[in-house]
């Protein structure tokens, strides 16, 4: 278990270091398909890494508890005051 929660971090801390993109910051060229700037691709491409790191967490360390819902009780008479 805490190999795992390790790991998350790291990854945490890696997605949020990519996320520094000082290495563009001054550039527009080369330009990728002719017409996006390679910072903007870059950025198009973090945030699909973004999301699936969202969802790698979401699925492993999102508490089950809360997907337990308990039914709602319905009134016999249709009352519902």
């Amino acid at each position: 278990m805490k190999l795992k929660a390790y790991l998350l971090t790291a990854l945490v801390a890696a997605i949020y270091v990519l996320h520094q993109d000082f290495w563009n910051w001054r550039k527009a060229e080369p330009l990728l398909f002719g017409f996006l700037p390679v910072g903007l691709a870059y950025q198009a491409g973090y945030s699909i890494l973004a999301a699936v790191m969202m969802a790698v967490l979401v699925r492993t360390v999102w508490p089950k508890h809360l997907e337990y819902v308990e039914p709602e009780i319905k009134d016999p008479k249709g009352d519902r005051s």
